[in-house]
């Protein structure tokens, strides 16, 4: 009589696991239609398109929900709505992990979220970069107050991570409520026009609430928070160019704080000069030029990525090379309110100070500032609040830092763009600078109020005291006769000056007083 009990080879088992992996990873074939519909990749596909080819490697992909009421008992997909994982970018170890809108709309559950938590505490372990593919529906609400402990446990995560590793959250689809924190804690937003957006509120409880009638996309969408909010500080046309430019931030960026940035040695030369910067910047102090030509200029092969490039236009972010090693460039830029410094350029240029200073990127700061931006509006804003802010980010930062000054430098202005008085280790001028307290014209109002008060022609007493002021207070050498200014170059040479200064400065170190951490200004 034969055994009722049939044994499965391991050869049987191991086909079954691997129809299995083909089916979780193949997905429903009705939901990847839907996404198609909206324009949108599927969340291994996005994988495949951040990470070098073949390099993913999946953690819980047969993860299940064990959840009940609701039906939910009745539904369980392997995965349970998030892929987590990692792979390389460039071979270097990146994490991931990817909302898939085609299981519960990429809502939040319990299991899925445990699956996040343990996929960023394996990042902050490794010491590698973390990427968050958004595109999920928030709280799975049949999940109750358990959905929402989910989101807890990640903000506990984006924070102890803070400045340890680079976290880049990618909006690829609706985040919101709740949802919308994270990415908020992360270093870098990325968005995709039309088919993501981010809300605290949608826009039906706005309309129950305020009455204000308003679409998904006028009300988070990728340019209202790439131009209006600042929340994204990268916008793009399709998730394909998106992924890409994920790709050439973490190329930038180290894998942690406690490394240097990667080198990459460019073919184009270190002192290397520029004859165009004689041309670019005008000597007249009221014409405008566009900064972002002086440092395609300066940087290997003009090539940069700015940070919040339509938000506080007024101020340009950058990261690029120079000489190989990554920099980060903070420059004021004329074309945009003449450069000056008012509450949203101080913000976004301080917290850009900050995440250089956490991953070990050199500072470059390029002057061109009329002063802070007067009004009532500024003042009632908290300009001073905010102007500390950056104040307090570039005196808190160890990082090698060097000032360049090219035209105007005017008032609490100079002082807060990184000046010798607040810890730069080099300063440098070009002949056209103008650093002082203010410009000419309001200075002689001011010294000689009385004189040009009592002169009889006092347009013509103006003139000779606005002539006066410059010529005593605002010549091109005054600072560096008083050791501000190390020296006053010739515009052509920056680049090859900068990276010299680069180079000594590597091996800078700094330390700041012992502390749990400081107060800056909110």
């Amino acid at each position: 009589m034969g055994d009722i009990h049939q044994t499965v080879s391991t050869r049987e088992r191991t086909a079954e696991l691997v129809a299995l992996r083909e089916s979780v990873e193949a997905g429903d074939a009705a939901g990847t239609e839907r996404q198609r519909a909206k324009g949108k990749l599927t969340a291994r596909e996005r994988i495949q398109l951040l990470l070098d080819k073949g390099s993913f490697t999946a953690v819980e992909t047969l993860r299940r929900h064990r959840a009940s009421g609701f039906g939910l008992e009745a539904k369980r997909p392997h995965s349970d709505g998030v892929i987590t994982g990692w792979g390389t970018v460039e071979g270097r170890t990146v994490f991931v992990y990817a909302h898939d809108f085609r299981i519960f709309g990429g809502a939040l559950g319990e299991a899925h979220a445990t699956k996040i938590h343990k996929i960023m505490d394996m990042a902050l372990a490794a010491g590698a970069p973390l990427v968050s593919l958004n595109d999920g529906a928030g709280a799975r609400i049949q999940e109750g107050v358990s959905a929402l402990a989910g989101y807890g446990g990640i903000f506990q995560r984006n924070t102890a991570a803070s400045g340890v590793i680079p976290q880049i959250s990618v909006m690829l689809g609706p985040c919101a409520g709740g949802a919308a924190y994270s990415p908020a804690l992360t270093d870098f937003v990325f968005m995709v026009r039309g088919t993501s957006q981010m809300f605290i509120t949608g826009p039906d409880v706005v309309a129950a609430v305020t009455g204000e009638q308003v679409s998904q996309n006028g009300l988070g969408g990728a340019d209202v928070h790439a131009e209006i909010s600042g929340v994204a500080h990268f916008a793009y046309d399709d998730e394909e160019t998106c992924l890409e430019e994920v790709r050439y931030l973490l190329s930038l960026l180290p894998g942690n704080n406690r490394e240097a940035p990667p080198v990459e040695i460019s073919e184009d030369p270190a002192d290397r000069r520029s004859e165009a910067l004689l041309e670019l910047v005008p000597a007249d102090g009221n014409r405008p030029y566009d900064m972002r030509r002086v440092i395609e200029e300066i940087v290997d092969d003009g090539q940069f990525i700015e940070v919040h490039e339509r938000w506080a236009t007024n101020v340009i972010c950058a990261l690029a090379r120079l000489d190989g090693q990554v920099a980060g460039i903070v420059a004021n830029q004329p074309m945009s309110m003449a450069g000056v410094l008012d509450i949203h350029a101080s913000e976004k240029a301080a917290r850009f100070v900050q995440l250089c200073d956490a991953f070990n990127i050199p500072l470059i700061t390029l002057l061109d500032v009329p002063g802070f931006l007067p009004g009532a509006d500024q003042e009632h804003g908290g300009i001073i609040r905010h102007g500390a802010k950056l104040l307090y980010a570039y005196c808190n930062a160890t990082v090698p830092r060097i000032q360049l000054i090219l035209r105007k430098a005017y008032g609490g202005a100079y002082i807060v763009m990184d000046s010798r008085s607040v810890g730069t280790d080099l300063s440098f001028a070009w002949p056209t600078n103008e650093i002082a307290v203010m410009g000419a014209e309001g200075a002689a109002n001011v010294i000689f109020r009385k004189r040009i008060a009592e002169s009889d022609d006092p347009d013509a007493t103006r003139a000779a005291m606005v002539k006066e002021y410059k010529a005593e207070l605002m010549h091109p050498y005054y600072a560096a006769e008083r050791g501000l200014v190390d020296d006053v170059i010739d515009p052509a040479e920056t680049r090859a000056i900068l990276g010299r200064g680069l180079r000594m400065l590597r091996t800078k170190h700094a330390e700041l007083p012992a502390r749990k951490h400081g107060n800056p200004p909110q």
